[in-house]
């Protein structure tokens, strides 16, 4: 997943990371946007200046943060130092009596910023990754007032005549293709954020996006702490049969931590499933763990979500309802590669039937193994619940392809799978080679820190690797920059990866499971679109492109993890440092497609679901979060009892928090670009630099430079195609035993 970083102008705000914990639902004031200008207008303290880090750039290789300098304590003064000094050069801007040209206007509008963008791009990783309260307290506090500032740039009438006026001109100003693009990009964004709206109509806005902005950030640090708080507690280790010594070590560490000595906490990650259900053979214990995770913002406490979505799709609906669009995702869509919400859902739709049907074969085949299975035991049966289909899912591939999950752990060892799998597949295609740095700080002990160079032995960019689940993390896996590239600002990129693997015991491996590899593969694949961008202008640069883009250079990078020659490099036993059998390696291909319907079912179901709740219109009544839900998923015909979405409402922090909002199907569409233009580098030979560098040529280092749409197409031969999608995950021809 790449992390929502909304760009104003230059700068790229990290809203969604700046949108994190708790508080009440309570409308903000309308006068709230003067708080920007209270805020921000007294000058901070001399001694401020001189000791907050963010004051002045890094003097750390490649700008990197200086964490070890950096407290709690700085971000908020930063922020609002940042905001203060970014409207006044803005201001300058607009107050130019000179002619409106590309260079007085866009080139310095890509210049403003510079503080706010670095303590902004900080800020959004600690908080995200690694919060506490005092952090939190800062998100409550200045969500809203990023907001305005957002506002008070894009909504800025004199500003925008100028931007308009060089945009009237572009054709004749004899600019080169990115200066072009960057033209159109801004002129966009302007009038996309409601530069041409009435007063009345702008005043209306700013409001709606302050209260959006607060509420949004009020969700993600609810669901944070209701996430935490919902961790099953096992009271007895006979419950956690199954699970193996590490799982059960891990889960007794974790209730340490709580001060639970003498039990056993079971930490949830952010998707319906949990990964114990797989091995958990006490039924009860799988249905407490599946409820924990299905209900943990819905408890009607402090931390139930419901009314914060409720509104916020409210909202979202007013907004696009004043910018001139029938919903929020037509307006949202209108920049992406799908371009209309139909076009969207119709992609979807085509998916649906044969994702359900594969999924129905596949709950036959686990209903015929719980009965068997009971029937052996001297037990009545019971009907497939959502708790009971990894744990019998799991039996049949055993049975069918003798292949258990814990056979393979053992030969992907994190350190060896990031080293020889991730970093050698990136020196195979595009020549980088990466070297550990002690000496860079990090935020967290469990960070570390890689140097990368390129092809030419020249050092290229920062990359930081932080993978092991903490209760003060958000859930899941992502991307970000902790420094953008850009020539004309003269910074190279500084990227990080974000997982939430288990970690182990001190002395012992971290093992993953072949999904936590593709996992790693996946998000290196954004880190790889990051630091192999080669642009000018921040605005173009790296992974600021379309939603229904980005997602396709991680979903590519994951078909390297089972590349043979990729494979054979890091699938080695910890222990005995001997590659996998040939035997397991061909088990693991057998099974590839394995539970495919499922897999496409969850996933399908809460992008659709994602977008019935932002096709509501502005005339839409106040919904009912569960009963939208259920009705939406009936209505797409994906309402398959044993397979629940991937995200409930209440916990989809993707699209309340993440930017993903109307947004997820780009999952499954990038899914399309990235089968289909792995086709092209197997029809040319396969893992070859040849290939990388024109691959690194055409699409990575381009960022969102020019049309994407004609960006694949240039470098695929054609637009993309469904076909391969179907066939990668065996829909094509229907399910088969």
């Amino acid at each position: 997943m790449l992390r929502l970083r909304m760009i104003v102008i230059a700068t790229t705000i990290a809203l969604a990371a700046c949108s994190q914990q708790p508080g009440g639902t309570t409308t903000p004031a309308p006068a709230k946007a003067a708080t920007v200008a209270a805020a921000s207008s007294a000058a901070p303290a001399a001694n401020a200046m001189t000791s907050n880090p963010f004051f002045s750039t890094s003097t750390l290789p490649f700008q990197a943060p200086p964490f070890d300098k950096i407290t709690d304590a700085d971000y908020q003064p930063a922020i609002d130092e940042g905001m203060k000094r970014q409207l006044a050069q803005i201001q300058k801007i607009a107050d130019n009596p000179a002619a409106p040209t590309f260079e007085n206007t866009y080139v310095a509008m890509e210049k403003s910023g510079v503080m706010l963008n670095r303590v902004l791009m900080v800020f959004g990783a600690v908080t995200s990754a690694n919060t506490d309260p005092a952090l939190q307290k800062v998100q409550q506090e200045e969500a809203p007032r990023l907001a305005a500032h957002r506002d008070a740039i894009y909504l800025n009438d004199k500003l925008f005549q100028r931007i308009e006026a060089v945009y009237n001109q572009r054709d004749t100003l004899k600019l080169d293709p990115e200066s072009q693009r960057l033209v159109e990009v801004v002129y966009r964004n302007f009038v996309h954020a409601g530069a041409k709206l009435s007063a009345a109509d702008k005043t209306r806005l700013k409001a709606l996006n302050e209260e959006e902005s607060t509420l949004s950030t009020r969700f993600t640090n609810r669901l944070l702490a209701a996430t935490k708080d919902a961790a099953l507690v096992v009271d007895d280790k006979a419950k956690l049969a199954g699970l193996s010594d590490a799982q059960i070590d891990a889960a007794a560490r974790s209730a340490k931590d709580r001060g639970l000595a003498g039990k056993y906490v079971l930490v949830l990650q952010n998707t319906t499933q949990q990964p114990e259900l797989q091995d958990l053979k006490d039924r009860a214990t799988r249905k407490a763990l599946f409820e924990a995770s299905w209900n943990r913002a819905e408890k009607g406490d402090a931390n139930d979500t419901r009314k914060i979505i409720e509104r916020l799709a409210q909202i979202r609906a007013e907004q696009a309802r004043l910018l001139g669009f029938p919903n929020y995702a037509a307006w949202k869509l209108g920049d992406q590669m799908a371009k209309t919400p139909a076009t969207a859902i119709k992609f979807m739709q085509q998916l649906v039937p044969a994702a359900t049907a594969r999924a129905e074969h596949e709950a036959k085949d686990i209903q015929a193994q719980i009965d068997k299975d009971q029937k052996a035991l001297k037990q009545p049966t019971f009907k497939l619940q959502p708790w009971d289909w990894d744990y019998y899912a799991e039996q049949v591939r055993k049975a069918r392809y003798d292949l258990d999950e814990n056979q393979i752990k053992p030969y992907f060892e994190l350190d060896n799978v990031l080293e020889n799998g991730v970093f050698y597949a990136a020196n195979q295609l595009y020549g980088l080679t990466f070297k550990e740095r002690k000496d860079i700080p990090v935020y967290q002990p469990d960070v570390r820190v890689f140097e990368v160079f390129d092809k030419d032995g020249k050092s290229l960019a920062l990359f930081y690797a932080d993978y092991f689940k903490r209760d003060n993390k958000g859930g899941g896996a992502w991307m970000d920059n902790l420094v953008g590239q850009s020539r004309l600002l003269g910074t190279k990129p500084v990227i990080y990866n974000v997982a939430n693997f288990t970690k182990p015991v001190a002395g012992q491996p971290a093992l993953l499971s072949f999904d936590d590899v593709v996992t790693m593969f996946h998000e290196f694949g954004h880190a790889l679109h990051g630091m192999l961008s080669d642009e000018q202008y921040p605005t173009l640069s790296g992974t600021n492109t379309a939603r229904d883009f980005v997602e396709f250079p991680s979903q590519f990078n994951e078909h390297w993890a089972s590349d043979p020659k990729v494979f054979a490099h890091y699938a080695k036993n910890y222990k005995t440092g001997q590659p996998m059998p040939k035997a397991l390696v061909d088990k693991i291909k057998k099974a590839r497609n394995f539970n495919k319907g499922y897999d496409m079912t969850e996933l399908t179901a809460a992008a659709l679901l994602d977008m019935d709740w932002h096709t509501l219109g502005a005339d839409a009544p106040l919904q009912d979060a569960d009963r939208f839900e259920t009705a939406a998923l009936k209505k797409d015909k994906i309402d398959l009892r044993y397979v629940p979405p991937r995200y409930r409402s209440s916990y989809f922090q993707h699209i309340w928090g993440n930017g993903y909002a109307a947004g997820y199907y780009a999952y499954l569409w990038t899914e399309m670009l990235a089968d289909d233009g792995f086709e092209w580098f197997k029809e040319h030979g396969g893992l070859t630099r040849a290939n990388g560098d024109r691959f690194r040529a055409m699409v990575l280092s381009r960022g969102n430079s020019e049309d994407l749409a004609k960006m694949y197409k240039d470098w695929r031969g054609h637009a993309p195609n469904i076909r391969p999608m179907l066939k990668d995950r065996g829909l094509q021809e229907g399910p088969k035993k």
